[in-house]
């Protein structure tokens, strides 16, 4: 049922008043008027005020205004549909919610506004001449993997300081040289956009500090050793397998049937080899393979025998982590292939009943061999190995030791791991030359890479690991900005989506 809408009817009966051009008081009456306008709901009602105001004339000859329309003080102002009291709610309903939301929420608290309306009130607040002493930058996406802007933010005080249409150096550069002032710059440190940013920071604030951040440092470096983790799995499933008496080396690719995916490894990483020995950029090798460039980076930084490695069947493997249980309940007298197959999906397991099935063949023919103990997945590893150790239990221990036995490369992979978590938990940034000196020569790849990468930025990632600032509360208005985003369907202009931005504590 539509609520009631209360209309209240006044007249206008001040002294005249002057006109909006030339500042003369107007003295004759042209003519009177209806005009209405809205007003805060009374009561849960639609409220509006249909006010009767007077036009004069101007009469001085030099103004090329012929007559004007009073205004009341307080309640309307030229061109406008709506109470002045009712300007401030609409105007925080539209930074909050935005044109389609903010219609909808309207029509049900009973306030008159479209969307057009709610959005003509928006303005975009005015950036400072001059950007804050510790200035935070980060990319976003407008369109993931497509078009991606910039945020800069005041660390110190957390506020957004303003938002480009892009992550372009020569952007960022034109914004830093406008507004100069910013003595320390926390960015990320990654591959890609980092590079964009220290150019423009070289360019056009070369007396800046530049910050790495700390979490980042972090990630990449859990990207590394789960990577390192992943290539040395068969030592840990080979060690399991044998009891644990002893660490165990073997190959990581042992001979594998040339099923389709193993056919299509081979092709994709010989054409990725061939085409960048050519000098192929990866753009152009991600466009004639019709693959993305993070996959063509992978096969072109990724050892043919880890490639084969990750392409092996992974059905049977599923099971692994049922057999003990299997065992125990065929043990027991528990036979039947379905009530097993139910019992195991409901402890989690989710591959086919086949699979189980020819597991069961070799307990009926008593070839099955004694089901090995639990093997921790690459990423269980790895978060075990860069939390403190303080903060595992002692079940995690003595799992990540055998893990360490092993493995050798595993273990020299956890040891400089601690150590760099140490430096950056304890900011101890001074001892980074010597640690990346000890990765590089460890004969690990993924932690070797990951030094050398550190290397290229030094200074910054020596800052990140000394001194305060982050870009923590970068990240959090990132995300901000996706919920902004997302809740405008992908259907607003930048100018909408930087008013909204720079509009929001």
């Amino acid at each position: 049922m539509e609520p009631q809408h209360v209309v209240l009817e006044v007249a206008a009966c001040g002294r005249p008043p002057c006109c909006t051009d030339c500042g003369g008081r107007g003295r004759r009456v042209h003519s009177a008027y209806w005009r209405t306008l809205a007003e805060l709901p009374l009561a849960g009602q639609k409220f509006s005020v249909r006010l009767r105001v007077r036009r004069f004339f101007c009469d001085r000859e030099r103004c090329e205004r012929r007559t004007f329309v009073e205004q009341v003080e307080g309640l309307s102002e030229r061109r406008r549909r709506s109470s002045l009291r009712m300007k401030p709610w609409l105007r925080s309903i539209a930074t909050e919610l935005g044109g389609r939301a903010g219609e909808r929420l309207c029509r049900k608290i009973s306030l008159a506004a479209g969307r057009t309306r709610l959005l003509g009130l928006l303005e975009a607040p005015e950036v400072p001449e001059r950007a804050p002493r510790v200035l935070g930058v980060d990319e976003f996406a407008f369109r993931r993997g497509r078009r991606y802007g910039t945020i800069l933010v005041d660390v110190e005080s957390g506020r957004v300081v303003d938002v480009l249409p892009d992550r372009t150096s020569e952007t960022f550069a034109a914004w830093l040289t406008a507004h100069p002032g910013a003595e320390i710059i926390c960015r990320d440190r990654d591959r890609d956009r980092a590079s964009a940013y220290t150019k423009a920071v070289e360019e056009a604030a070369a007396g800046a500090l530049e910050v790495a951040d700390r979490w980042h440092l972090l990630q990449n470096l859990f990207a590394a050793v789960e990577k390192t983790c992943h290539q040395h799995r068969p030592c840990v499933q080979k060690h399991a397998e044998r009891g644990g008496d002893q660490p165990i080396q073997m190959p990581l690719v042992d001979a594998l049937p040339p099923t389709r995916i193993v056919q299509r490894v081979l092709h994709r990483h010989t054409e990725v080899t061939r085409m960048v020995a050519a000098g192929h950029p990866l753009s152009d090798i991600a466009r004639r393979l019709q693959l993305d460039r993070k996959t063509v980076r992978r096969y072109r930084d990724t050892s043919l025998d880890h490639l084969l490695s990750s392409a092996r069947d992974r059905r049977h493997e599923q099971l692994d982590a049922f057999k003990p249980y299997l065992q125990q309940q065929y043990a027991a007298g528990v036979t039947s292939g379905l009530t097993l197959f139910q019992r195991i999906r409901e402890r989690g397991f989710r591959g086919g009943y086949s699979t189980l099935t020819a597991y069961l063949r070799t307990l009926q023919t008593g070839a099955a061999p004694p089901a090995p103990g639990e093997i921790p997945s690459p990423r269980r590893i790895t978060a075990r190995i860069m939390r403190n150790r303080n903060g595992l239990s002692a079940e995690e221990i003595e799992q990540l030791d055998q893990v360490r036995l092993a493995c050798p490369d595993i273990a020299r992979t956890c040891d400089l791991a601690r150590v760099f978590t140490g430096l950056a938990r304890d900011r101890r940034g001074h001892l980074l030359a010597d640690w990346i000196r000890q990765a590089e020569h460890s004969g690990l790849i993924p932690v070797a890479k990951f030094a050398a990468f550190l290397r290229q930025d030094l200074d910054a990632v020596t800052a990140g690991l000394t001194l305060e600032w982050s870009s923590g509360i970068v990240e959090g208005h990132v995300n901000r900005v996706k919920t902004i985003k997302r809740a405008m369907y992908g259907r607003a202009s930048f100018r909408l989506l930087r008013i909204r931005i720079l509009s929001r504590p």
